[in-house]
């Protein structure tokens, strides 16, 4: 099973009007991470929370190879794959830009998307159009990923892992 994984808005909590937690890491953070400015408000436990998925994690972010140099070491995790996005002219509206290149990555396998911006259209679009189990996730970007968010994603996993 695949996990996409965006970082703004899903690891990276934004946009609330309340105060930030901020918090410090254990693992050892290159200089480029250590300069982010907003890096400190991603908890850094959710790396072994996200590890204990048991899902080939994936990074769908436009930080590309950033979020391998900078959020990755913030985590504990190792470097992720990470999906290409292509150069395209063309909106797919009303689906997010992200939603054809992730399945066409996926290539069949189920997957969870974990994204700020999913919407229904995404959803019904994927149902009608991938042939596999897929749970499109929308996180809150003021909260960043939840216990609630990963009570929905294990009890989907636990799901499909089930099925023949």
């Amino acid at each position: 099973m695949l996990l996409f994984l965006d970082v703004d808005g899903t690891l990276l909590p934004f946009g609330s009007a309340r105060p930030y937690p901020s918090y410090e890491t254990r693992f050892a953070a290159p200089s480029a991470a250590a300069g982010h400015p907003l890096l400190n408000r991603i908890d850094p436990a959710l790396g072994a929370r996200l590890t204990a998925l048991d899902c080939e994690l994936v990074w769908a972010t436009t930080w590309m190879d950033d979020a391998n140099v900078c959020v990755a070491p913030w985590l504990g995790l190792p470097a992720l794959p990470l999906v290409d996005w292509p150069d395209e002219d063309e909106l797919s509206a009303p689906l997010h830009w992200k939603t054809r290149p992730l399945v066409a990555w996926a290539d069949g396998r189920p997957f969870v998307w974990v994204d700020d911006e999913i919407t229904g259209a995404d959803r019904t679009w994927a149902a009608a159009h991938y042939p596999a189990p897929a749970l499109l996730h929308r996180v809150d970007h003021r909260h960043g990923l939840t216990d609630a968010d990963f009570a929905v994603i294990e009890e989907w996993l636990g799901r499909n892992r089930a099925r023949p």
